[in-house]
């Protein structure tokens, strides 16, 4: 047990950057306080000493802000960053050298018996707020973009971000060590509005070049006003 509380203090100082001293992590983080507190619930839980289990797991939520079903299997080097409002359901599988962001969710869909939370691999960092739901798989060295909503299975050495969560693979590229830079992600939505800007600007441009000029955008506005209109005396 104070081996394994080691370990989880050490990875404190290579991902906290903030953190300064041994005492500041022992008695100020709350993710190490509820890492510390599943670890011993999870042994009960596996016990079967179940209520003894769940009734830890809910002091270390109300104390922390962090609610991890005993049931759920962490790996090593786990770190829960802030931590508050995380929740990682029962039938949950971690892997090692995870990250996780304040506001996560590793949840379940419906109300079935059996595996019903996700299962992540090793070296996954999962951004603040994103929501991880159902018996899926999550594969090694993934990232996951704050805010995102994942509900299908994501290969390793890949990128995650939007709701739907969207894959965008890095084949042959590991993102094992690496800090989820949140400026960084790509945004495919935003990606997919400036493709569709470029094409109506070809398109006017071509009219004009043609000597047909009109401007795309007022022309759809223009349609939107006439069937508006059409609707309103089909009404009356």
């Amino acid at each position: 047990m104070l081996k394994q509380m080691r370990r989880d203090i050490q990875v404190v100082f290579e991902r906290d950057p903030a953190a300064r001293s041994i005492w500041e992590v022992v008695f100020c983080y709350p993710g190490f306080h509820a890492l510390a507190l599943h670890r011993f619930a999870h042994w009960l839980y596996t016990c079967r000493l179940i209520f003894l289990a769940r009734l830890i797991s809910q002091l270390s939520r109300f104390f922390t802000g962090i609610e991890i079903h005993p049931g759920a299997k962490i790996g090593q080097r786990f770190f829960i960053d802030h931590g508050m409002g995380v929740v990682i359901g029962e039938t949950t599988e971690i892997g090692d050298d995870v990250t996780l962001y304040q506001g996560v969710t590793l949840g379940g869909t419906g109300k079935e018996k059996g595996k019903r939370h996700p299962t992540i691999g090793s070296n996954v960092v999962i951004g603040a707020g994103a929501k991880v739901l159902g018996a899926i798989e999550v594969g090694n060295d993934v990232k996951i973009g704050a805010g995102s909503v994942v509900n299908k299975a994501v290969p390793s050495d890949s990128t995650v971000v939007g709701i739907p969560g969207r894959i965008i693979i890095h084949r042959g590229i590991s993102l094992a060590g690496q800090d989820l830079r949140h400026g960084d992600m790509p945004d495919p939505v935003a990606d997919m509005l400036q493709q569709i800007t470029l094409r109506l600007e070809n398109l006017e441009n071509n009219e004009k070049e043609e000597g047909n000029y009109f401007h795309v955008l007022e022309t759809l506005q223009h349609d939107d006003k006439a069937e508006g209109r059409i609707s309103t005396e089909e009404k009356r």
